[in-house]
């Protein structure tokens, strides 16, 4: 009886001790999944949007809300996008509770006034200088839109630009309610090689076309460039080296000794260098052709003329035929882009000469598969302007369908400016008469690469070019409206370089008011639309379109519809949060409901994000 009432009271205990361990994991476990579930502030009327901020210089965090608290970080650095938990008043001042991830981990109390709010992961960089005004910033919308609605709003910009400088000189004493902030710089460009953030807070759009937005921007230091840093030019010529090509790379020889001879002439033999790349076709097909593409010459100056004219004299045309009229130019760049040396050169320009258009990547026999905008991007990234000299000979016209139109409209998009008066870099060369059409092409040569020696020995003497004439748009002679092309393009590549070696910064303004297009050419912008990842989301971003390109290759199952979706997704996701691609990699926001609501208020849209459903059907039967 004892020994059953021991156990009894044993097993009473061992039961009160497991149901106090059971209790006490079930509290633990509902405390642990409080903090998990624990989300940030949605945007007002949104369902899935987070309220983030962008902190400003001088932002700290504190343990808690208020000045007392402890200091859990005395320098945050600036532009870290927090996440808000909680908003909270001291002392009449707003406090956020904010963290970095949107998963419930909390960092800590920062004081409003050192962040701004932001809606989305949109910021900008400025357009190239090639034919528009130095950008103003305004102290207030107000400001920039009494300018903008005046008689002539170039003039006034004009007006307070100067006035501006006048100012920081000394030279001008301020006005009262002087309405500008700051201003781009007026004779020197923003190095692509610094880093600044301008993030955009808000977008209203005023006018048909052109918005004005409130933004922010910090230049976080400079660095320095070594002291021999000299402006120097390099060309490259990407020649089609297939049967019916021989004319026109004889041409190329003698435009190269031309230009060798003039810079020779202006000592200016260590500035200018030349490199030569060709290409074919696929050797898988037809291995006859010896090579898709090479380099037959890294870049060589003045100095070094002898070795690139016998790599020239060395290049001649295949002796049979490919399998298909379009040849792999993307190749021929892309072997240019990554395998010359480009770093000494400030001004790079590529000369992309065929008759014929490209292989991309819906051709099975593509080495690169890459289509013509990301060749594009990839030139764009690299600094390199690329000319593509397009021979409209009559074995192209006589294609079926006729390849001169499908050439055409690949190297205007390879070809792409952000400069409206430019357009694109793309010279159509009439060649019906193989004599006349080499006549042609070796002025188009010569001129675009005469401007580019012209740039180099007027920025050798410390002399500044002038912003060119506006182009003609009426159609005319393709030759010289390809050198007014270069000509603009000279202007702007001269103020990047001063930019580089004056190592001028981006305005420093916390948030000012800027239009999105030109005061003085509302056709023209001022910035390109960009979005900030880290390389954290970047390689979230490869693993979603890898999922929506797996999820391609069972179209036939899930249906066009959701492949659509998948990709409209990825890009509305990117605009606006690219922290949250991770969170369901298999789903697109259109099979979740909130695809609208992404979409909805963003200042900018990507092509792919303004197509509708009916848009891609018939994107996908053509």
């Amino acid at each position: 009886m004892l020994t059953m009432l021991v156990r009894s009271t044993a097993r009473c205990r061992a039961t009160h001790i497991a149901a106090a361990v059971f209790f006490s994991l079930v509290l633990f476990s509902l405390e642990t999944a409080a903090v998990q579930q624990r989300k940030p502030l949605l945007l007002p009327g949104k369902q899935t949007l987070f309220q983030r901020v962008l902190t400003h210089p001088g932002a700290r965090l504190f343990a808690s809300a208020g000045d007392s608290a402890p200091v859990l970080n005395k320098w945050i650095i600036p532009f870290t996008v927090f996440y808000v938990y909680k908003r909270a008043s001291v002392d009449g001042t707003e406090w956020l509770e904010v963290g970095l991830s949107s998963t419930g981990k909390v960092d800590g109390w920062i004081k409003g006034t050192k962040v701004s709010e932001w809606r989305q992961s949109l910021t900008l960089k400025f357009t190239e200088r090639a034919g528009r005004q130095p950008v103003l910033f305004f102290k207030d919308m107000k400001s920039l839109e009494e300018v903008a609605a005046s008689a002539s709003p170039g003039k006034s910009a004009s007006q307070l630009a100067s006035q501006f400088v006048g100012i920081k000189s000394g030279s001008i004493k301020k006005p009262v309610d002087f309405p500008v902030l700051a201003t781009e710089p007026t004779k020197e460009a923003i190095s692509r090689q610094r880093f600044y953030m301008m993030p955009i807070f808000q977008a209203v759009e005023v006018f048909e076309g052109v918005k004005f937005l409130q933004i922010a921007s910090i230049d976080p230091g400079s660095g320095k460039l070594p002291d021999d840093f000299d402006l120097r030019t390099g060309i490259v010529f990407v020649v089609d080296t297939t049967i019916s090509m021989k004319p026109y790379i004889i041409r190329t020889r003698e435009a190269v000794r031309k230009i060798y001879d003039a810079i020779d002439k202006v000592g200016l033999a260590d500035k200018v260098a030349f490199g030569l790349v060709a290409f074919r076709s696929s050797t898988e097909k037809t291995p006859a052709l010896g090579y898709v593409s090479k380099v037959l010459s890294d870049f060589r100056d003045g100095r070094e003329r002898a070795q690139f004219e016998r790599a020239l004299a060395g290049m001649e045309e295949a002796r049979v035929s490919t399998h298909s009229f379009n040849e792999d130019a993307f190749a021929g760049l892309k072997t240019a882009l990554e395998d010359l040396n480009w770093d000494p050169y400030q001004s790079r320009l590529i000369f992309l000469i065929s008759d014929a258009g490209a292989i991309r990547n819906d051709d099975p026999y593509s080495t690169t598969g890459m289509n013509e905008a990301e060749m594009a991007d990839m030139a764009e990234a690299k600094g390199v302007k690329v000319f593509a000299l397009h021979l409209k000979t009559p074995a192209g016209r006589n294609q079926k369908p006729n390849n001169h139109i499908f050439a055409e409209n690949q190297y205007r998009v390879l070809t792409r400016h952000s400069d409206p008066t430019i357009g694109d870099l793309y010279v159509p060369i009439e060649a019906s008469q193989t004599e006349a059409g080499v006549k042609g092409f070796g002025r188009v040569v010569e001129g675009i690469a005469g401007q580019m020696v012209g740039l180099v020995r007027a920025t050798a003497a410390g002399e500044r070019l002038q912003m060119p004439a506006q182009l003609s748009s009426a159609k005319g002679d393709a030759a010289k409206h390809a050198v007014g092309k270069a000509a603009i393009l000279g202007y702007a590549m001269q103020l990047e370089y001063l930019g580089r070696r004056g190592g001028v910064r981006a305005p420093e303004v916390v948030t000012s008011w800027v239009s999105d297009m030109d005061l003085a050419r509302p056709d023209t912008p001022t910035f390109q639309v960009t979005v900030l990842l880290t390389k954290n989301q970047l390689s979230d971003l490869h693993q979603r379109l890898k999922t929506v390109l797996d999820q391609a290759q069972r179209t036939k199952r899930t249906g066009a519809r959701d492949f659509f979706q998948s990709i409209l997704s990825a890009a509305a996701q990117t605009s606006r949060d690219p922290a949250r691609f991770a969170k369901s990699p298999d789903k697109n926001l259109g099979q979740l409901g909130f695809l609208a609501e992404f979409l909805d208020d963003l200042p900018y849209r990507s092509s792919i994000m303004r197509l509708t459903e009916d848009d891609w059907y018939r994107l996908s039967v053509g």
